[in-house]
């Protein structure tokens, strides 16, 4: 059986065992696709059923929370813990608070974590959570409730040597502090069992922005390869949180102008670009207001607001004409129709903020016109990263100051981009970043499995 003959068998059996479960049948066809290169010259990671493994969750674990809200109705909701991979360390992802959470979603997720992690060269495996759980709208009490109940069941199956949990889509810093004071007063210690906590609690420096920073730092190192740099180029950034947030901030230093920023509602386009002072308007509309962004357009008049099409084949974002797309919002957010409308617009750099925003038809045009494409398990791993970093600076009880973590973070980013050029170079597929991404990441996991043997 040839490597094509054995992914489409794989993907075969896999939907099968694990029906509608789109999001997590698509990340696993395009590792697996990047893996054909791999296993002609490695036929010891078939025979050992390296992938079949990899691809099924060692644990899942999933449970009811049940809490009260303010009225005095109880509330019902589903909780998930995806246990992937513990290959190389102690499983590490987020947790995502979203009405869209379900267990495929959560898979897909996790599934990239695994590789995304190996990437950043940490000892971290692959895991990843969340609820139905909507806190859009909700009280601050409301939530605390919320996330108490959630960890009651949670705290069973993590810990700093286990499962180490951080942030994701609807949890920021309110949602890990009510987490984690739950999670010490259950076990009765203070530890480092999630990241992204507050800095007088055993946070790192520059974890909130730690994903946006990264992915402009990937999109810098790409651009260096062609002999480039961001200064004067035009940005499209999707979403408004955190990711989307930090890579404005800096795309600004690094002389870039961005003129997009979206939420579920639609997007803004300014084409004067979002200043600084515009960007703490956003921070503190989203952050502390917890607003809409077409509030933005009423503000600052040389915006427009475009209000989300419901009958839409494509998202009017992406068809705007630009240099570089940074696509921080959440998966498949980039469609064949989206890619198309960037490449004619004049783009020459894609680096996803987001965890697989671009469907495969996507994937394969910005490929096939060989621009600068860098997959989001590359380019926003400077999340977890930091997160990793978090986890040695708890381990030690000491703080590293706000440079050192952004030095470690531009090393690892560097580090990554490296091995991803390297590894396309070696497998025949020089400027692949997806290829690059997705063999190294693999390799390193696949490796230590092969080491621990059939467990």
């Amino acid at each position: 059986m040839n490597g094509k003959e054995y992914v489409a068998k794989l993907m075969s059996d896999l939907k099968a065992k694990n029906p509608a479960e789109p999001e997590f049948h698509q990340a696993v066809q395009e590792v697996a696709e990047s893996l054909t290169l791999v296993l002609a010259r490695h036929p010891e990671y078939v025979h050992a059923k390296i992938l079949e493994r990899i691809t099924e969750p060692e644990r899942v674990v999933m449970f009811r929370v049940p809490w009260t809200d303010d009225a005095g109705r109880v509330q019902i909701n589903r909780g998930f813990r995806i246990e992937m991979n513990s290959a190389i360390g102690p499983y590490k992802g987020g947790l995502r608070f979203h009405p869209s959470v379900n267990l495929g979603i959560l898979k897909f997720l996790a599934f990239e974590q695994v590789f995304k992690n190996s990437l950043t060269t940490l000892p971290m495996g692959g895991g990843k959570g969340g609820s139905d759980f909507d806190p859009k709208g909700k009280s601050d009490a409301e939530v605390m409730r919320f996330c108490q109940s959630f960890m009651i069941e949670l705290q069973r199956h993590i810990g700093p040597n286990t499962d180490v949990p951080a942030g994701d889509i609807g949890v920021g810093g309110r949602e890990i502090g009510f987490l984690f004071g739950q999670y010490k007063r259950i076990a009765n210690e203070f530890t480092g069992v999630l990241t992204g906590k507050g800095m007088n609690w055993g946070g790192s420096r520059i974890r909130p922005e730690a994903t946006g920073y990264g992915a402009v730092y990937f999109a810098r190192e790409m651009l260096a390869t062609r002999g480039q740099s961001l200064e004067g180029k035009i940005c499209l950034v999707s979403g408004s949180g955190n990711v989307a947030q930090y890579s404005v901030e800096k795309l600004l230093e690094f002389g870039a102008k961005t003129v997009t920023l979206s939420d579920s509602s639609g997007h803004i386009y300014d084409p004067d670009g979002i200043d600084r002072e515009k960007l703490e308007w956003v921070m503190e509309l989203k952050n502390v207001r917890r607003g809409r962004i077409s509030e933005y357009a009423e503000t600052f008049k040389s915006a427009t607001f475009v209000p989300v099409a419901a009958a839409a084949d494509h998202n009017a974002l992406w068809a705007h004409k630009a240099d570089c797309a940074f696509p921080s919002a959440t998966q498949n957010e980039i469609n064949g129709t989206d890619a198309r409308n960037l490449l004619e617009h004049g783009i020459e750099v894609v680096a996803e903020g987001a965890n697989m925003p671009t469907t495969i038809d996507g994937v394969n045009m910005f490929l096939e016109a060989r621009i600068l494409y860098g997959p989001g398990k590359a380019a926003n791993a400077g999340g977890v990263a930091v997160s990793g970093l978090e986890m040695a600076q708890n381990s030690m009880r000491f703080g590293w100051t706000r440079e050192e973590v952004d030095h470690r973070l531009q090393v690892i980013i560097r580090d990554i981009h490296q091995a991803c050029v390297e590894v396309a170079d070696r497998f025949g597929t020089p400027g692949n970043y997806v290829n690059g991404a997705n063999i190294a990441g693999f390799l390193k996991v696949a490796d230590a499995m092969l080491d621990q043997g059939v467990v």
